[in-house]
């Protein structure tokens, strides 16, 4: 890596000299533009939209465009006179929680590399970070630009992370945010599992750029002169979910699916709420389905009953009427008698 800045942190009474390096680069897969029938580089003239003569790098400035096609003209001069703190000097304001940080203020990062002498107070500093779970807030000037700074640790060396200045954070302004929606207590809990499902612990390792990847494939057979074959199989982008609780539950499957975890509690209830739903419904369709087999039953009973009924009373007359006909012969002989 080569040094872009070098310059001190004051911290405190203690400077610590150190060397700036960019932590990061990209990538992306440059083009130039060229000509399609023998490959030459497109080049572009500077040319002055009023004079339209070509222009040389001496003899182009700054200039600020204030409306009505007038400009403001600025020199080095100008620049020169601006107020910047040092150019050399990486200044510590405060230092600060680091959760207290929004990562949408993060812009870019450096290493920091101590540089001769300044490797034990390098370290001090790098300690005390580390022990107070704080950050440093710091300016600094790169680039003839003052720019707002944290300082903190990463893999045990000083990482500077330029910011954002506040007002160059934009407020989020849409209409869905006015309306009063409501989230349902079941839709929020298979979301909650969802969630659950996915967890895991974050390896950048394990994701990769297969755009970039398939790209350069593409280059390298153009230079092998290779035929080149496209994929068979292209994945569709899925259709939007209608039923939000259809497509929770069935996300939940899928994502345990793919970790090969069975089930918990059946495809149908993977929640605690839709296993005692589920639980009624049948309870209330099993009490349904006995009423109409008692009333058919009590209906079949009925007919018998009513002949049973019949038959006892018809028993019951004879029994009766007999000891009227044993009385008769008495009588009768009384006569004679």
């Amino acid at each position: 890596m080569r040094a872009i800045w070098k310059g001190a942190v004051s911290f405190g009474l203690v400077s610590i000299g150190v060397k700036l390096y960019s932590a990061t680069e990209e990538k992306d897969i440059r083009f130039h533009q060229v000509h399609r029938d023998d490959g030459g580089r497109i080049r572009y003239k500077r040319t002055c939209q009023v004079c339209g003569e070509e222009v040389s790098y001496d003899d182009i400035a700054k200039g600020y465009d204030i409306g009505g096609g007038e400009m403001v003209i600025l020199t080095d001069e100008d620049f020169a006179e601006l107020p910047l703190s040092t150019s050399r000097a990486i200044d510590v304001l405060e230092f600060v929680p680091a959760e207290q940080v929004d990562p949408i203020l993060y812009a870019k990062s450096y290493f920091l590399e101590p540089e001769g002498s300044a490797t034990k107070p390098y370290v001090l500093l790098r300690d005390a970070l580390v022990d107070s779970e704080r950050v440093a807030i710091v300016k600094v000037a790169i680039r003839q630009r003052e720019q707002l700074a944290t300082l903190r640790v990463h893999q045990g060396v000083l990482l500077l992370n330029t910011m954002l200045w506040p007002d160059e954070i934009r407020t989020p302004d849409f209409g869905f945010l006015d309306e009063d929606l409501k989230v349902r207590p079941p839709e929020l809990a298979m979301a909650s599992s969802l969630i659950d499902s996915m967890a895991g612990d974050f390896q950048p390792d394990a994701f990769t750029d297969d755009y970039r990847a398939a790209l350069q494939e593409v280059i390298d057979a153009k230079v092998e002169g290779r035929e080149v074959v496209q994929p068979e199989e292209v994945e569709e982008a899925p259709a939007a979910a209608v039923d939000l609780m259809a497509a929770l539950k069935a996300s939940v499957e899928r994502a345990k699916a793919a970790r090969g975890e069975a089930p918990a509690r059946g495809a149908g209830e993977p929640t605690p709420i839709s296993a005692a739903r589920s639980a009624q419904k049948k309870a209330a369709e099993k009490k349904a389905a006995k009423a109409p087999a008692k009333k058919a039953a009590e209906k079949k009973a009925a007919p018998k009953k009513a002949a049973a009924k019949k038959t006892a009373e018809k028993k019951a007359e004879p029994a009766k009427k007999a000891p009227a006909k044993k009385a008769a012969p008495k009588k009768a002989a009384r006569k004679t008698a």
